[in-house]
């Protein structure tokens, strides 16, 4: 595992360290090719320098975003706002990820991709990459 990624998750309480750990390993298992690093102070995972899934700590629980999930048609993933394709579910328990669902996602995030990474560059505007 990343080392910057152990030492985010280690700072975690102890509940939401065992959420951090396990998303952390299904998402290393499943992104062997993924770069993955802090990035705005929280884990991410890009496919060729594009941002594709990470987690970070927030009031409603652990996090776990994909830039582009709107487009998944997951029942389960969240759409937040509407000028970004992210979408993202919250956990609470460990119990509560299933890692199905997750791995199901990761697959989807490698087919479907908006490029983030040259979102500035278009001043906001997103483009499909796949």
């Amino acid at each position: 595992m990343n080392q910057e990624i152990k030492a985010y998750n280690e700072r975690q309480a102890s509940n939401d360290k065992e959420i951090c750990d396990r998303l952390s390993t299904i998402l290393a298992n499943e992104m062997a090719e993924a770069e993955s690093k802090i990035w705005h102070a929280h884990p991410v995972w890009f496919l060729d320098g594009n941002p594709i899934v990470g987690y970070s700590k927030q009031k409603a629980g652990i996090r776990l975003m994909f830039w582009s999930g709107a487009d998944f048609e997951e029942e389960n993933l969240n759409i937040r706002g509407k000028k970004f394709k992210d979408a993202s579910i919250f956990y609470n328990t460990v119990s509560e990820i299933e890692t199905n669902d997750v791995i199901r996602w990761i697959k989807k995030s490698k087919e479907i991709q908006w490029d983030y990474k040259n979102v500035v560059k278009r001043k906001g505007q997103l483009e499909r990459l796949k």
